[in-house]
């Protein structure tokens, strides 16, 4: 796995509520776009359902790691767009869920959280990139 060190405490800061500060790696690097909960003919999964546009965003990213021959853990660093912040604990439920079974007890990968005014469509609640650590085996992509 590329994600070598995944750095949660530091005496100057809090301790992390399950993402990492900092992530060192080795091998290729592949910086994922922003993924939104659309399903393969581009309609939006999940209108006014944080959960269900996370599970779906988080799915389509997923798709995309695969074709590098990567998984959860080889994420070494999300970050999140979100029209509304309060509802940030939807979010982390649904990451926590989707990423657990991968990541057994290793913290998740760095992270950002940004509210923003809008996404591009105004269906969306959520938007999620990735930067990726891939294993070096070349792929088909």
């Amino acid at each position: 796995m590329p994600a070598e060190e995944r750095l949660t405490r530091l005496p100057a800061l809090p301790d992390t509520p399950g993402y990492a500060h900092a992530v060192a790696v080795s091998g290729r690097l592949v910086f994922v776009s922003g993924q939104v909960a659309v399903d393969e003919t581009g309609c939006v999964v999940g209108v006014d359902d944080l959960a269900a546009q996370t599970r779906q965003a988080l799915s389509n990213l997923h798709h995309v790691i695969s074709r590098f021959g990567a998984d959860w853990s080889d994420v070494v660093k999300f970050t999140w767009y979100v029209v509304d912040v309060s509802d940030v604990q939807t979010l982390r439920d649904v990451r926590d869920e989707i990423l657990r079974p991968a990541l057994g007890e290793v913290h998740n990968p760095a992270s950002t959280l940004v509210q923003v005014a809008a996404l591009f469509g105004p269906e969306f609640l959520v938007e999620v990139e990735a930067v990726v650590a891939v294993p070096d085996k070349p792929s088909d992509v």
